[in-house]
C-alpha cells in the first residue's frame, strides 16, 4: 500500500532557478520582457501556454548546447536529495509534472541524482522537436492554456493509485504560475515563500503551507504521515 504521494513540480521548485526563465533572460528576449509577459499571464490577458511560447521561441541558441549551459548553471534545491532518499527508503513515490521539456529536465535530474537513481523518478511533462533548421520548439502536453494541464495528470496519477480501494496522502510542491491548475488537486499544497503561486492562492483563496527549502516540506510531510499533525494545522500556518 502506497501511503503517501509526492506530486512536485520542477523550475523553481526541486531547482533553486527556474530553467527556462534562466535561458530566456540570458539567452532569448531577456528578463524585462519576460517579466512584463507573466504580469499577463497573472493578471488573466494572457494565457500560460502563450506566454510560455513567447519566451522559449525568442531562444535561437542549439537546444543541445542550452543543456549544457543549464547542466553548469542549474543547482539543486537543499534538502531535495535528502527528499529523495527518505522517499526510497518509505516507498513514497515522487512525480514530477512540470510544464517545461522532458530532455531538460530529465538531463538536470540525472545530474542531480545519479543516472542510477533517474528512474525512480515519473516524469511529466511537455516534449521538444526540433526541425531542419536545428530550431526547437517546445511540443505541447495537451491542449488547455497551460499547454500541460496538471490537474488532468495529478487526476490519472490518483486513479492508479487508489485502483485498489486505499486512498493516499497527496503532497504537491510548487512555486509559479505553470501549478495554478494543480493547487487545488491535493491534500497538502507546498507553496515556495515569495513566489508566484503564493500571491494566486492567497488571492483566490486556496489554502497552502509555505516552504523556504525542501528541508522544510520533508519536515512537514514526516510529521503529517507520523500523525504528529493533521493537513489541517499546517495549512493554517
Amino acid at each position: 500500500m502506497v501511503k503517501a504521494v509526492i506530486f512536485t513540480d520542477f523550475d523553481g521548485t526541486v531547482t533553486k532557478e527556474d530553467s527556462n526563465d534562466y535561458l530566456t533572460d540570458e539567452l532569448g528576449f531577456g528578463k524585462e520582457k519576460r517579466l512584463r509577459v507573466f504580469d499577463g499571464v497573472l493578471d488573466g490577458t494572457k494565457s500560460f501556454r502563450e506566454g510560455f511560447w513567447e519566451m522559449l521561441e525568442s531562444i535561437n541558441t542549439p537546444f543541445d548546447e542550452c543543456t549544457k549551459i543549464l547542466e553548469d548553471k542549474i543547482a539543486l534545491d537543499p534538502g531535495f536529495k535528502e527528499t529523495f532518499r527518505w522517499a526510497q527508503q518509505k516507498g513514497v513515490p515522487i512525480v514530477v509534472v512540470s510544464s517545461g521539456m522532458r530532455p531538460l529536465i530529465k538531463a538536470l535530474l540525472t545530474k542531480m541524482v545519479g543516472p542510477e537513481s533517474i528512474h525512480e523518478l515519473a516524469i511529466e511533462s511537455n516534449e521538444v522537436e526540433i526541425d531542419e533548421n536545428q530550431k526547437w520548439h517546445i511540443v505541447y502536453k495537451d491542449e488547455s492554456a497551460f499547454g500541460h494541464d496538471k490537474s488532468r495528470t495529478i487526476e490519472a496519477y490518483k486513479k492508479k493509485f487508489e485502483a485498489s480501494g486505499d486512498r493516499p496522502v497527496y503532497f504537491y510542491c510548487g512555486d509559479g504560475v505553470s501549478d495554478l491548475s494543480a493547487a487545488k488537486e491535493c491534500d497538502l499544497l507546498f507553496a515556495k515563500r515569495g513566489k508566484d503561486l503564493v500571491t494566486f492562492c492567497k488571492r483566490e483563496n486556496v489554502p497552502f503551507h509555505e516552504f523556504d527549502t525542501w528541508k522544510d516540506i520533508l519536515q512537514s510531510m514526516q510529521q503529517v504521515l507520523a500523525g504528529e499533525k493533521t493537513v489541517k494545522e499546517l495549512m493554517e500556518n
